[in-house]
């Protein structure tokens, strides 16, 4: 597939995908040896390679598709933050970075939190560059059986062209915990019960305040059918856990410069017909509110450097897919491709019904066709974002699962690698028919922690399952824990440290779980990183980043 025929089938709403480009990918059937194979070039992924090649390890970077950064390449911009005070390490020198691309220093600021994609993947490269990381694209493990284990080791792994890639350590920093999976470490999909660790906000939710329908919308028509986008399902019991997971979408770059702008693509097969509920939903709001609406009613804009906003959900019937993702996880290469492209089909329906649709205000119209896709923003996919946001995929099931109370109340660690702060941010998860015949969207969890620390031995495997693998993504924690942890600030965190642990191994002969964890902390510390919450850290570790850049 070139490059015209990849824009081609992106424009008519088929493959914004790149999945679909990764069977493309050329390479040596060799096999190749490193001392460290990091599988997934997200933004973890780059700061578990880096770290660990500054520490003299030879390290190989697998991406399966043709980017690095994963989703703070991809269209996450608005950096979900929390408090700022806890961002240590790597992750803050990534930020510091940027500020100086930006050049804020002339400005008083020295940070620069909400890069425009293009920049920030271009600030991953110089990282990696100045690390010596080799980085081979289009890489994609071999489906079933790409890894290669035995007696609690993994040997290789192997990609769809034939590539080995041998190494002592491995990294799975994957959104979908593929290496997890295939090395046959325990791992979790959905949501726990309260019951199962105690956790009062676990399973489904008896009430979902946040981003729902604020006027009751009866969920069927007069013939008796459902509106389109609600699901024939019963909600379950609250309390009870399941196997569905939050809602993804795709955090689109629009600007609202004439000059810099393309009109929102109409999908191959639009049918305005889908957004029925959409429409209703529209009118109700303008009269709640008594005013018009505009972009900002239906998505959060996040703004970012020259006219450009990073567009995220907002609201009862937004960008995020509800209930169309379950399958994602655990499918196979050919269910993941369906599931981006039917996301891309519904999204960019969505905001070309808002933008044309004469059921549409014309105050609603008018704005949104202010905006549209920016033209320097992933040029290779047509200008839509490379990086469909998995919110949450496989998770899993280590030597120590993180749960509700190491976010609330049991926040200090022994093993403590970073901290987290941001709220349990758990997107809605089905939309449904409630008891009283009213369309409601059930799911949506928004809860305030105490800043945390978060422990090394959430990156670590079960030792009778396998012991050369690291696990910076696809994590050991909660549904509820991982609604916090999973902020892309707190992963890059969390690789940093994962490198650094893969050095110490490296050089001790020891496997990840006996390294000397007071080592690891007396290195990241020096890195700049963050254990406590107390404001004058940052400003030190600040310092302590800008003479190490």
């Amino acid at each position: 597939m070139n490059r015209r025929e990849f824009h081609s089938l992106v424009a008519a709403g088929m493959a914004a995908s790149p999945l679909a480009m990764a069977q493309q990918g050329a390479g040596n059937p060799a096999e190749q040896s490193f001392d460290f194979v990091v599988y997934g070039a997200t933004a973890a992924g780059v700061t578990t390679a880096i770290a660990a090649a500054r520490q003299g390890m030879n390290v190989i970077l697998l991406e399966p598709q043709n980017h690095v950064g994963g989703m703070v390449t991809g269209g996450l911009s608005a950096t979900d933050i929390g408090r700022r005070e806890v961002i240590g390490g790597m992750a803050l020198e990534f930020y510091l970075r940027l500020g100086r691309r930006y050049n804020l220093i002339p400005h008083q600021q020295v940070i620069a939190w909400r890069p425009e994609p293009r920049v920030a993947e271009s600030v991953f490269h110089e990282m990696l560059s100045g690390a010596g990381v080799k980085v081979f694209y289009r890489h994609r493990l071999k489906e079933k059986s790409g890894v290669s284990i035995s007696g609690g080791r993994i040997r290789f792994v192997e990609m769809e062209n034939g590539t080995r890639f041998s190494a002592p350590l491995f990294a799975d920093c994957t959104y979908e915990g593929d290496l997890i999976a295939q090395a046959k470490v325990s791992y979790t999909v959905g949501r726990e019960s309260v019951k199962q660790y105690g956790e009062s906000l676990a399973g489904v939710r008896a009430e979902t305040p946040h981003h729902q329908f604020l006027t009751p919308i009866p969920a069927r028509k007069a013939n008796g059918s459902l509106y389109p986008e609600i699901g024939d399902y019963p909600m379950g019991n609250p309390g009870d856990g399941d196997r569905k997971v939050q809602a993804y979408n795709f955090r689109i770059i629009a600007t609202n410069n004439a000059l810099n702008r393309v009109p929102w693509p109409k999908p191959e097969g639009y049918d305005p017909a889908r957004f029925e509920l959409l429409a209703i939903n529209l009118k109700n709001e303008e009269k709640r509110l008594n005013r018009p609406l505009g972009i900002t009613d239906i998505g959060g804009v996040g703004h970012i450097p020259n006219q450009k906003a990073d567009v995220n959900n907002k609201g009862g019937f937004s960008s995020d897919y509800i209930g169309k993702n379950w399958d994602y996880p655990d499918g196979d290469y050919a269910t993941r491709e369906r599931i981006w492209n039917d996301h891309v089909r519904y999204q960019q329906g969505l905001y070309y019904f808002l933008a044309n649709d004469p059921s549409v205000s014309e105050a609603m119209r008018m704005d949104m066709n202010r905006w549209g896709l920016s033209l320097d923003e992933f040029e290779d996919t047509n200008y839509w974002p490379n990086q469909i946001y998995v919110r949450e995929a496989r998770r899993m099931v280590g030597e120590f699962v993180a749960t509700q109370k190491d976010l609330q109340t049991d926040v200090k660690k022994p093993d403590v690698i970073g901290m987290g702060s941001y709220n349990s941010d758990s997107h809605n998860i089905q939309r449904i028919v409630n008891s009283k015949g009213f369309v409601e969207n059930e799911g949506d969890v928004q809860v305030g922690v105490t800043p945390y620390q978060i422990p090394y031995r959430i990156i670590l495997p079960k030792r009778e399952e396998c012991v050369n693998l690291l696990v910076p993504v696809p994590f050991s924690a909660s549904h509820i824990a991982f609604a916090s942890l999973r902020m892309e600030p707190q992963w890059m965190i969390i690789g940093h440290a994962a490198g650094v642990a893969a050095s110490l191994a490296h050089k001790s002969g020891k496997p990840p779980h006996e390294i000397d964890v007071k080592k690891l902390q007396e290195i990241l510390l020096d890195q700049g990183g963050v254990f406590d919450y107390v404001a004058p850290i940052q400003n030190s570790a600040i310092g302590k980043l800008q003479r190490l850049i």
